[in-house]
């Protein structure tokens, strides 16, 4: 994780996933705090496309 920004109601967070590549999502500030979410902890991305 190299980011993890709370607004008021939602979290920007940054994960890096190789080669400077970074993927970044909006999650609620709850989902934050639940999972305990902090810069340098792993974390995997999941993606989703809608077709």
């Amino acid at each position: 994780m190299v980011e993890v920004t709370k607004g008021q109601t939602t979290a920007q967070v940054g994960i890096d996933i190789g080669n400077g590549v970074r993927v970044a999502a909006s999650i609620t500030n709850e989902a934050v705090d639940d999972l305990g979410l902090k810069v340098g902890d792993a974390a995997i991305a999941v993606i989703k496309a809608y077709t």
